[in-house]
């Protein structure tokens, strides 16, 4: 039933810098409440016979769940906010990382770094791909749309993510009439149906064997994954070896480091390469600052 628990977090956790690290709580069915600070997420699947909602906030260097839920698995409750909310990442070796670079000296102190990802890498993707060639406006309205077409709804009226089965059930015309997904229709449809019948599965992504570049290759086979979708979901899983560059970050790197003047991305690659495997984290962060120092 309904009910309220802890889970232990981190000496090295931010909750706040985790929550907004970027873009990923605007969209459902995440719901960032600013003002308490809190973070709501409508679970589905093996978790409960029915979706529900989860509040999370920080609490005493813990973290507060509250739920609505009837028959919740608590076990894989706390094993799904983990995992959205990285509790089990260790970035010791980023924070090393960064101790020559005094401009990032913030992101240790701020104990930032952590991504925020949804609890299913097919989640993920699907997010990511609503990302390419477009606003931020128009990916909010692209998943809004996702969620309260397709998703199945919480005793609360809010709506889960909807499951690859039901997305696959889906023509492409729907994404294109309903979803307002444009070129990237046939690219929903095509892998929701490989992923409802096991064609691939990107939860294998997490933990996969393969060599970062293998496994971006791995990614880029899925229609509708380029460079940047696939580095994106790179971060996601844990590997930060891609910078990820789209339009935003090149902007924002123009303006901080080269005085607003466009520049090749080989000058970008060159000012990070000294963070190794953890470049792309260290872009992101860098780009990022301004966030929570002058309000988003």
């Amino acid at each position: 039933m309904a009910g309220t628990f802890f889970i232990e977090a981190t000496d090295d956790f931010s909750f706040v810098h985790t929550i907004q690290s970027h873009g990923w709580y605007d969209l459902a069915p995440f719901e960032l409440n600013e003002e308490r600070r809190t973070l709501t997420y409508v679970f589905a699947g093996s978790i409960a016979e029915e979706p529900f909602s989860a509040e999370i906030s920080a609490s005493s260097g813990r973290l507060k769940v509250s739920h609505n839920g009837k028959f919740v698995d608590k076990k894989e409750l706390v094993a799904a906010i983990r995992h959205l909310l990285r509790l089990d990442d260790n970035l010791a070796e980023f924070y090393e990382a960064l101790e020559e670079k005094q401009s990032l000296s913030w992101v240790t102190m701020a104990k930032a770094g952590r991504l925020l990802r949804s609890p299913t890498v097919f989640e993920d993707l699907i997010k990511t791909i609503c990302t390419t060639n477009c606003s931020w406006s128009l990916t909010r309205k692209m998943i809004s749309n996702l969620v309260e077409k397709l998703g199945h709804p919480a005793s609360n009226g809010k709506r889960a993510f909807p499951t690859a089965a039901a997305m696959a059930e889906m023509p492409v015309q729907f994404y294109r009439d309903e979803v307002k997904a444009g070129y990237r229709s046939p690219y929903l449809a095509e892998i929701a149906k490989a992923v409802a019948t096991k064609e691939i599965d990107p939860e294998l992504w997490l933990n996969s064997d393969l060599s970062t570049a293998d496994l971006k290759k791995e990614m880029k086979r899925v229609k509708g994954v380029g460079d940047y979708a696939a580095e994106n979901l790179l971060k996601l899983v844990g590997r930060y070896d891609g910078l990820a560059l789209d339009s935003w970050l090149r902007s924002e790197f123009y303006k901080k480091h080269n005085r607003g003047k466009n520049c090749s991305d080989k000058k970008i690659e060159r000012h990070y390469k000294q963070f190794g495997g953890w470049r792309g984290l260290a872009i992101w962060c860098d780009m990022t600052e301004r966030w929570f120092t002058e309000g988003r």
